[in-house]
């Protein structure tokens, strides 16, 4: 289609769809949102790292051709819009981007631009792995544990954003109703949020989360849910993820109930994917505690916006966190942590949260090689003490570098 604002490069191809895979060319368009905040020096670092490591490894013969598209404050200067249809249009065309962080009021202004891209491209599952990467500076004893990836429904929950404010004519609507006819009880004057949850929501996202422990070797997936309390929302997430998996992956999967019985007696068969539930409040303490008895995680909306943060804090903070916005097809790699406006335009805050979202989204495509190759070289770059402001305040002996002569470290080590 055309566009008005966005230039699409001549020199690539579109990714396109096949029997339901991603068909991705030797120079694919790939788009990306650049951010508010700090968004431009992260976003200059981590494409230079990409495009020399995707240059390294495949010597020529593919490379991205990149294409910016908008949101947020430069979506706003640009088209009186911080929003703009046309850059959903372009993702919708070309499938696969990655974007900066992006600023959201608190408490009023424009809703959430996260929340509404996921919400109008059905990016359903956020996944969030995380893992310790060596010599990064982490707050517990033992960060080397911590290797789980987190499937978090998108969709639904309290952030499918259905709620009234207090004293408005459809809040005390909506409040009557509850009153008199389901016989609820709550303090008059509050506010009023929905919680939906579907057995839709819930299976398309453990199918996801166990599609992916199949493919990566993963030893179990785990329901993190409130059921005890929440039982017609959360418990039901429980309980649909336990269906699915016996549904549609009965041959490849045992339940922890089962695997503690005979003759399993706690040992898991080979070739199976134990798959079990925890509370979200204990969830939080096992991931403290016990680490490395979770592997791959599927949680409702809130309670896996908790818990990818509090267990990125375990291997030094959503700062070097990747995340990822995923549908059926569509994926949005993004930064996982905000705009840290004080820090705009100073060349000095580490982009590993979005580098590492990039080198997700070269596995996406099946670039795995490149990304690879980035993960060693900046494993080899925090080695040497070669990092930004926030690791060298907490590494005795580093060199303090800025963003780009981070990147320039990282792509001399690939």
């Amino acid at each position: 289609m055309a566009y008005d604002k966005i230039v699409i490069p001549s020199e690539g191809a579109r990714i396109s769809v096949r029997e339901g895979k991603l068909l991705v060319p030797d120079h694919p368009i790939l788009l990306f949102i650049e951010g508010d905040g700090i968004g431009p020096d992260i976003t200059r670092a981590s494409m230079r790292i990409w495009d020399a490591a995707v240059q390294k490894v495949y010597g020529g013969q593919r490379k991205v051709a990149w294409a910016e598209i908008y949101a947020g404050e430069k979506a706003f200067n640009t088209y009186g819009d911080y929003f703009p249809q046309e850059s959903l249009a372009a993702i919708r065309e070309f499938y696969v981007g990655i974007k900066g962080p992006l600023t959201t009021p608190v408490g009023g202004g424009f809703r959430s631009l996260n929340v509404a891209l996921r919400l109008e491209l059905d990016l359903y599952a956020c996944v969030r792995p995380v893992r310790w990467f060596p010599n990064v500076p982490s707050p517990v004893r033992h960060p080397e544990k911590v290797d789980v990836v987190i499937f978090r429904e998108n969709t639904e929950d309290v952030y499918a954003g259905i709620e009234y404010k207090a004293g408005s004519p459809e809040n005390e609507k909506l409040a009557r109703f509850l009153r008199e006819e389901m016989g609820a009880h709550f303090f008059e004057g509050a506010g009023i949020g929905i919680k939906p949850m579907s057995a839709f929501g819930t299976k398309r996202l453990v199918r996801k989360a166990i599609r992916y422990a199949i493919e990566y070797g993963r030893k179990s997936v785990t329901f993190v849910h409130k059921g005890n309390i929440q039982k017609f929302t959360e418990g039901a997430f429980r309980n649909w993820g336990y269906e699915l998996a016996k549904e549609e992956f009965g041959d490849i999967t045992i339940t922890e109930d089962e695997l503690w019985q005979a003759p399993y007696n706690g040992q898991a068969p080979a070739g199976k994917i134990v798959i079990k539930d925890r509370i979200a409040d204990i969830m939080f303490q096992m991931m403290l505690l016990r680490p490395d008895e979770f592997d791959v995680i599927a949680t409702p909306n809130l309670n896996g916006d908790y818990l990818s943060d509090a267990v990125a804090a375990q291997v030094g903070g959503v700062g070097i966190a990747p995340g990822s916005n995923i549908g059926d097809h569509m994926a949005v790699f993004e930064a996982t942590h905000g705009t840290a406006p004080k820090y705009s335009n100073l060349d000095k805050v580490n982009p590993g949260s979005l580098l590492l979202s990039g080198v997700m989204m070269l596995d996406y495509i099946g670039w795995k090689e490149a990304g690879q190759a980035i993960i060693e070289a900046y494993v080899k770059t925090v080695e040497q003490g070669i990092v930004t402001y926030d690791f060298a305040r907490q590494m005795q002996g580093a060199t303090e570098v800025k963003t780009s002569e981070f990147a320039s470290a990282i792509i001399a080590n690939l």
